[in-house]
């Protein structure tokens, strides 16, 4: 038994499409009711209309999953927002959002599953974040910054509770043509996306990196080399990364 989050469009839809198709039973979780239906129609699954960002609202979401489908073998914790723009200019109520939906609700879904999984000693936790919570992101400083810290959880998760029969996948793609790249920033989104993947193949990473029980899912090999030269060299990668974010300011300013 199987929760997506964020799953009415984009990479949860995807993903709830590619799970019922490897044979998981799957609950739609998603705040936009009219979506949700759908999906869940289309996979026949469940829908259950929630506020992620709401720890009660996500309580209430696990406990009826769990009464008419039984006990949950994977949480996949996908529902995110991207809106924001620099650290000048973005407001705190836009911080306090973000923080929420692509943080907390991760938090939130792990406390209400976690306890069923460590007491039958099996459960799967899928989190997404995205190449710009291991790299960064330009343009946009809420988004990185939030999932940097999913990244962050996820690792903990991993090392905290593997040896009690936890496994935990971590979604990091570049670019993916869901409904979020298109509201992007368009002076950014084609410099920080990398190759654009469609949400359909991303969704069927995720179904082979549960399968094999591997932790990180990148959408396209650039993106490893990208992560390795970060690490070997942090500083050459800072300057790289500084020259794109001059170019692009540059591009943007009008003409003189």
């Amino acid at each position: 038994m199987t929760i997506v989050t964020g799953g009415a469009s984009g990479i949860g839809a995807a993903s709830c499409r590619a799970l019922a198709a490897a044979g998981a039973q799957v609950a739609v979780v998603d705040r936009d009711a009219e979506g949700c239906q759908a999906i869940a129609a289309e996979v026949d699954g469940i829908a259950v209309t929630t506020d992620v960002s709401d720890e009660a609202s996500v309580n209430s979401m696990v406990a009826e999953v769990s009464s008419r489908l039984g006990p949950i073998d994977i949480c996949f914790s996908n529902a995110g927002v991207a809106t924001g723009a620099d650290i000048l200019t973005t407001e705190p109520e836009v911080w306090n959002e973000q923080w929420a939906i692509n943080v907390m609700a991760h938090v939130y879904a792990v406390r209400a599953v976690l306890p069923g999984m460590l007491a039958r000693g099996t459960g799967y936790l899928v989190h997404t974040a995205s190449m710009a919570g291991i790299l960064t992101s330009h343009g946009n400083v809420t988004y990185a910054t939030t999932k940097h810290a999913v990244v962050g959880l996820a690792e903990w998760l991993s090392i905290t509770y593997h040896h009690r029969g936890i496994r935990v996948s971590l979604l990091a793609p570049l670019g993916v043509k869901t409904p979020m790249l298109e509201r992007a920033d368009p002076r950014f989104a084609a410099a920080v996306a990398g190759p654009i993947k469609d949400a359909g193949y991303v969704a069927g990473l995720v179904v082979d990196a549960i399968r094999d029980e591997r932790f990180l899912v990148v959408s396209d090999p650039i993106a490893e080399t990208w992560m390795h030269r970060k690490a070997d060299d942090p500083e050459r990668w800072l300057q790289g990364m500084r020259r794109v974010q001059q170019q692009l300011e540059e591009a943007a300013l009008p003409p003189s």
